[in-house]
């Protein structure tokens, strides 16, 4: 059992075909309903590209071998929500969307991100691989896990929830 907030460590892969975001509509906590990318925990002895290529298998049965590091998001709260994740991305080609035991997966079109149910980081994590630009994104959470700000590292630039 990880001691009270000790940081978990993991992976996310922004799945991008085109114009269209591979998003998992999670079935559980945390982000229970919320879309995200797919991706979690690092294993023991296992680096963050290996487990973002085993995370992506386990999640959707798509073999990536390439995936592009983007940048990094820490999250951190009060009560035992303390995260920091490894973010990647990769462009595959279009296929329909396939099963998941996390819950379901839908292509969703880069014009609808900014409306649709994500945790409050990811829209900006999308700005930022949109343009190429790496991050450091250190993102605090009150106890209600409302974000109340975030700051790129590597830039100073400050997001408010």
């Amino acid at each position: 059992m990880t001691p009270e907030g000790i940081k978990r460590v993991a992976v996310f892969c922004i799945i991008k075909s085109g114009d269209q975001y591979l998003l998992l509509k999670r079935a559980k906590a945390p982000n229970q309903g919320k879309f995200v990318p797919v991706g979690g925990k690092i294993d023991p002895y296992e680096s963050p590209l290996q487990a973002v290529i085993r995370e992506t298998i386990e999640e959707t049965g798509i073999s990536i071998s390439n995936p592009k590091f983007c940048g990094v998001l820490t999250e951190t709260s009060p009560i035992n929500y303390n995260w920091v994740s490894f973010i990647y991305c990769v462009e595959i080609p279009w296929i329909p969307a396939p099963e998941c035991d996390e819950g379901e997966l839908f292509w969703i079109h880069a014009d609808d991100l900014k409306d649709l149910y994500t945790p409050p980081t990811d829209w900006h994590i999308y700005q930022y691989i949109k343009k190429g630009k790496p991050f450091v994104f250190s993102a605090i959470f009150d106890e209600n896990l409302v974000m109340t700000s975030m700051v790129n590292d590597l830039t100073g630039e400050e997001f408010v929830g």
